[in-house]
């Protein structure tokens, strides 16, 4: 069931092959463990796509797509789940990120008035970009471990589920 959802959501091989952000990966987007749907290759894509999605850098898709062919895991899947920061939902993400990251480092949570100078923006960076950033990490490193987690564990429960159900059907013959 899962893996049928997924399959019908994932952008297909022909369209992330012609994605002009993709071709620097040339003859490697061919190799076939990239495509293939299996426990390990899905649990890893949500594990890159989940820890690329919370680094704060352009390029996430291209990011994601080769830590997939680096680490061998699903690339539509890695490359789909990086559109959990999307334009809409990255300026709360990202806030909670900050607020984590003040408060691992015990610093106070800034209060945010805007200001259109260049001293507003190198003074707010070196505020800011420190809880900022660990918070990023942080997340990405905990929903990454998470994500690899909880698919490996739903992988495993569907499957001794269908077993369990085949053993029933086999004992009343």
């Amino acid at each position: 069931m899962l893996k049928r959802w997924l399959v019908q959501r994932v952008p297909d091989a022909k369209t992330l092959c012609e994605h002009k952000s993709l071709r620097f990966l040339g003859d490697a987007l061919h190799r076939p463990y990239l495509w293939v749907m299996n426990r390990r290759s899905l649990a890893m894509a949500f594990a890159i796509g989940l820890f690329v999605a919370f680094i704060p850098v352009p390029g996430q898709m291209a990011l994601a797509a080769l830590g997939a062919v680096w680490f061998h895991g699903n690339l539509p899947v890695s490359v789909a789940l990086v559109w959990l920061t999307n334009p809409v939902t990255m300026p709360p993400i990202f806030y909670l990120t900050y607020k984590l990251g003040a408060w691992l480092l015990q610093i106070p949570a800034g209060d945010f008035h805007f200001e259109a100078t260049l001293t507003w923006f190198v003074n707010g960076l070196q505020t800011v970009l420190p809880p900022f950033l660990l918070g990023c990490l942080v997340c990405a490193c905990l929903f990454s471990a998470i994500g690899y987690a909880l698919i490996h564990g739903i992988w495993r429960w569907r499957v001794a589920n269908r077993w369990r159900a085949r053993n029933i059907c086999s004992e009343g013959d």
